[in-house]
């Protein structure tokens, strides 16, 4: 594939629209303003990365990984796998052009319709449902949002959860889940860029190198570049200004270590600037933006959520699970570990609750396969609730365990362990603050809130079912003061009716000060950061809805006009 991203020598001075970030929100944001006929800019964190450069070992893995704890940063600034440690939440997500959708699971799907009927959200938005159907509709016809094939082989990991649904008497609540992931087209796709079909590898959360997941860099990127949109990464974007009818975006360069040196900032100019850097950075950007100025609403980094994730896993159970990812190894089509999530037990009945919830079986990727042996043997070990019984189920889990310890992962009780991630509803009380100029986390008691211990006792019921190990995260635990891990960070921008209640309005604009519903004409925020609570569900659709709701918005505030057909 071409490379998207320009030189940096060839950036401009002045755009009709910046856009910063490029996951779902920023991407699509690019490509829909591009289409309108305006000049567009997007600026990366970090770099671009192609099918077939993604690392599959942990070596590879290592210079691609950074670490920000409160103490220090470890690792590049614009290293792949992005990792947020603070005192009650982790944050993992991707860095790259592209954003998360690198590194994700792929699963599209839509939160029970008594989520968007929430008072917390804006009523306009409420009262327009119809706008957010169709993007909902624009966003699936884009991201070929499609079930695993019914006629390719049963994964193990998801024979294994239909197994467990149907002995827990919810086996109408299983079903393969909508995915991001072609499986038929070999060749061009909609966009012109070429993609071969899924072989199952399981590698989707380390990077599709088999150019089969439809991340960003396959639809809404190419498509913002075929229309004339500017794409530059490693661009460390620090701070927006507003001057006169313009804004000032100010940044500096990683990869010549200006950031390091804390180097003056470079600037360009436009009408239009989009904040697109993620639940995270959007909010620290804001932050510091209203540390050199500029007024906005007392809620900015307020109602962060982890989307009520919560990571366990069934360990050394009766059936085989499959659900560690190639990594160097051949790959078996006949006996696929599929996409990283290809199944789900919905248990959220249409209703919007505490008790509702989803449960999706997941894949480790091989890059962490040896790792993740001595991991979870351990964990189940000094943690794990073993749900079998008896002399012979005692045998066979020794065995199983025997065979992984001398064959490796791939093998016994490792080949037997399923990993589940759950999405629930949170109380979304993080926020987010600037501690010497680094975004941190504050949220005491997130990991004890009763919500997770009610998962946790129904993953128990789950492994039950297999006579596995039931294995919490290591992380919550009271050694390490039941800390959460989550992969979907929402809130710290949320929408609001004015400025007492919200960062943005409706359309992502943001308010101009601490009350009212003035807002800023040329400021808007479009990702994560604008939900205003927990989904129940994975959110990576619904911001992209309310993305492409806000660019119908944009332009059609301005008069300006775009379509969705493809030449």
């Amino acid at each position: 594939m071409s490379r998207l991203a320009s030189p940096i020598s060839q950036i401009k001075s002045t755009y009709d629209v910046i856009v910063i970030g490029s996951g779902y929100g920023g991407s699509i944001t690019a490509s829909r303003m591009a289409r309108a006929g305006k000049k567009v800019c997007l600026l990366e964190r970090g770099k671009e990365f192609q099918p077939g450069e993604y690392p599959n070992t942990f070596k590879a893995a290592s210079p691609e990984t950074q670490i920000d704890t409160p103490e220090l940063h470890i690792g590049k600034k614009y290293g792949l796998f992005d990792v947020r440690v603070n005192k009650e939440i982790n944050v993992v997500q991707g860095c790259g052009l592209g954003g998360t959708s690198l590194i994700n699971a792929n699963v599209g799907m839509e939160p029970v319709p008594d989520v968007l009927k929430d008072p917390v959200w804006p009523v306009a938005l409420r009262n327009d449902h119809t706008t957010l159907q169709f993007a909902y509709r624009v966003v699936n016809d884009m991201l070929k949002t499609t079930p695993y094939p019914d006629e390719r082989p049963v994964p193990a990991k998801a024979h294994s959860m239909k197994t467990a649904a149907g002995k827990m008497g919810v086996a109408d609540k299983w079903k393969y889940t909508p995915v991001y992931v072609n499986f038929d087209i070999e060749g061009p796709n909609h966009v012109g860029v070429e993609q071969k079909p899924c072989i199952g590898c399981g590698e989707c959360c380390s990077g599709c190198n088999f150019f089969a997941k439809n991340t960003m860099i396959m639809n809404y990127l190419p498509d913002a570049k075929n229309h004339g949109a500017e794409i530059y990464t490693v661009v460390n974007v620090r701070f927006v200004e507003q001057q006169g009818s313009e804004w000032k975006v100010h940044y500096n360069l990683f990869i010549t270590g200006e950031e390091d040196y804390d180097a003056p900032t470079k600037f360009i100019t436009a009408k239009v600037v989009v904040l697109a850097a993620g639940s995270l950075g959007s909010t620290e950007l804001l932050l510091r933006s209203a540390q050199k100025g500029l007024s906005c609403s007392r809620l900015t980094g307020h109602h962060f959520s982890g989307n009520g994730d919560f990571l366990a896993f069934g360990y050394n159970n009766e059936l085989r699970a499959n659900s560690i990812g190639i990594g160097t190894r051949p790959n078996n089509i006949e006996d696929p570990i599929g996409p990283n999530i290809a199944s789900i037990i919905d248990l959220r009945n249409g209703a919007d609750g505490q008790d509702a919830m989803v449960i999706e079986e997941g894949v480790v990727p091989g890059l962490m396969a040896k790792s993740f042996k001595t991991l979870i043997s351990t964990a189940a070990g000094l943690e794990g609730k073993n749900t079998g019984t008896g002399f012979k189920d005692a045998w066979k889990k020794f065995l199983r365990a025997t065979v992984s310890f001398f064959r490796g992962p791939y093998h016994g009780a490792t080949n037997h362990t399923l990993t589940y991630l759950v999405m629930t509803r949170d109380d979304d009380r993080g926020q987010m603050v600037l501690e010497k100029d680094r975004l941190r986390i504050e949220w005491p008691g997130a990991g004890t809130q009763p919500v997770f211990e009610k998962v946790s006792n129904k993953l128990l019921e789950l492994t039950g079912k297999l006579d596995g190990v039931y294995t919490r995260n290591p992380l919550w635990t009271k050694l390490f003061s039941d800390e959460l891990v989550t992969v979907h960070p929402l809130g710290g921008c949320i929408m609001g009716d004015d400025a007492s209640r919200g960062v943005v309005n409706h359309k992502g604009q943001v308010f101009t000060g601490v009350s009212g519903d003035s807002v800023y004409e040329g400021l808007y925020i479009s990702d994560g950061s604008i939900v205003n609570r927990p989904l129940g569900i994975n959110p990576s659709l619904t911001i992209s809805a309310l993305a492409e709701r806000n660019c119908i918005y944009m332009a059609k505030d301005r008069g300006w006009t775009f379509g969705y057909e493809f030449p």
